[in-house]
């Protein structure tokens, strides 16, 4: 008993002495590591380590109201109807980056808000030229650094009932004259919604000789030396009126009742979340730049974050893998071959037979997502309205494309032929067959242009390859 008894006791001070010895390594090594930092250069030990030794995975977040689409590859023109098409511009197999799309067409709500922005953004103007301390900021409150140009203050709520007629005479610019008003009516001059934004023409700046005398635009013409070249001939400004067209709904149809359209679809909360129409493809670019710069201003300010991929129309690749779903030869969004359910219900709105606009449940236009989504979640990839995508219209377009993320581009002059201003539509419509409806089928319409049929959704690339990557066990450089 007392020999087990010692025995215990060894054993427990062999232990403690184990734990001390091993405590004192720890600190000795803790100590050592601690002086090679301190001899290194920020601990690097001349070493290349990067920016930031441990820099933490990067996941992109989902957009509000967007869908994810994965990188794919399949056979692009494949599986319709269009045979005259296919001797121009033969099927050809192509491959897609990741990117995230609206799960339905752009509505009226959402434009409005557009247009509101760039109505404040006006009426800021204005009342800054009356009151710069209050509606404009014109240093950097940090820095006291004085801006050039100043910026309007977000943070002050414009006063639309102003008791002080120096205010309600700069707002007073807004509306639309006394001698242009009936009954009265005081209305926001839509003349005045003019949205401004600049862009760098990059496939301009990847060309590779410079003239001086060269117009830039676009690419056109072949340009300078890398480097050596004063980089604003590739800058271009657009000035851009945002207000949609409401009188398409009566120009497109001249011996049609459409009026009741023309003076309520836009504003009227009963047409909230239709779908945006009489919007043309440079209005539709405007809207992106804009929601873009929204995102990417809330997330430096709230978040700290850098921005992220702007928002754009999707290519005419793009849009046909979205309404394909993942299938290769399915000549509709939900399949096919047949635009009617087991019910005898059909899969979308647009004209069946010739001129039964009710049979879908539709007049004209409906409310977005009235119809099931295709298998990644998008709705109204066929019919409602037809959709503009990024892509300029040729014939024979696929023969010259390449075969990764294909793209034909051209952002056309007002001074250019018309031709070149077509622009690919997808999807088809409500006052269209069943033809224009399928995955496949190419129509265009002149970017300049607004139609009562046509719409538009957004895009937003992915960064990265694949949602769901986790870089701590695909990559060394997290571990």
């Amino acid at each position: 008993m007392f020999l087990s008894k010692i025995m215990e006791n060894n054993i427990l001070l062999d232990t403690f002495l184990n734990k001390k010895i091993k405590m004192k390594k720890f600190v000795l090594t803790g100590l050592i590591a601690l002086m090679l930092v301190g001899c290194g250069t920020n601990g690097e030990q001349g070493e290349l380590v990067g920016v930031r030794k441990k820099s933490k995975p990067f996941y992109q977040p989902d957009p509000y109201g967007m869908v994810f689409i994965p990188m794919g590859t399949y056979t692009m023109g494949a599986g319709g109807q269009d045979i005259a098409g296919s001797y121009l511009s033969q099927p050809m197999t192509i491959s897609v980056s990741a990117f995230y799309m609206d799960e339905t067409e752009i509505t009226n709500n959402e434009y409005r808000e557009f247009v509101n922005y760039v109505r404040d953004s006006l009426a800021r103007t204005y009342l800054g030229e009356v009151d710069p301390d209050k509606y404009l900021i014109t240093q950097n409150r940090k820095t006291g650094e004085v801006y050039d140009l100043p910026y309007l203050n977000w943070d002050e709520k414009i006063d639309w009932r102003s008791d002080n007629q120096d205010y309600r005479d700069a707002l007073e610019q807004l509306y639309i004259p006394e001698n242009e008003r009936y009954y009265g009516k005081k209305e926001i001059d839509a003349r005045k919604l003019v949205f401004h934004y600049s862009y760098i023409d990059l496939r301009a700046a990847a060309k590779k000789e410079f003239r001086e005398d060269a117009d830039y635009r676009n690419g056109a013409f072949a340009n300078r030396p890398q480097g050596s070249s004063d980089r604003s001939v590739f800058v271009h400004n657009e000035d851009i009126n945002i207000y949609p067209d409401t009188l398409a709904w009566i120009y497109d149809y001249s011996y049609a009742f459409n009026d009741p359209l023309t003076e309520k679809y836009f504003w009227h909360p009963a047409y909230d979340h239709y779908p945006v129409v009489g919007v043309n493809w440079n209005q539709a670019n405007a809207f992106c730049v804009w929601r873009t710069e929204k995102l990417n201003k809330y997330l430096a300010k709230h978040k700290g974050q850098t921005g992220l991929s702007e928002f754009r129309l999707p290519t005419e690749a793009e849009w046909e893998w979205a309404a394909r779903g993942g299938h290769q030869l399915n000549p509709y969004p939900w399949g096919g071959p047949y635009t009617r359910n087991e019910k005898g219900c059909l899969k979308a709105n647009f004209k069946p037979m010739r001129g039964n606009y009710t049979a879908d449940g539709g007049l004209t236009t409906v409310i977005v997502g009235h119809y099931p989504a295709n298998d990644w979640g998008l709705y109204d990839m066929a019919g409602n309205v037809a959709e503009w995508t990024s892509s300029a219209f040729d014939p024979s377009s696929y023969n010259v494309m390449w075969d990764m993320n294909p793209y034909l581009g051209y952002n056309a002059k007002e001074s250019d032929d018309p031709i070149m201003k077509r622009k690919v539509i997808r999807g088809g419509s409500w006052k269209d067959v069943a033809y224009y409806l399928q995955v496949t089928t190419r129509a265009y319409e002149y970017q300049d242009t607004a139609k009562c049929y046509i719409g538009f959704r957004c895009i937003q690339p992915f960064l990265g390859r694949q949602k769901g990557d986790n870089p701590s066990k695909s990559s060394r450089v997290y571990k």
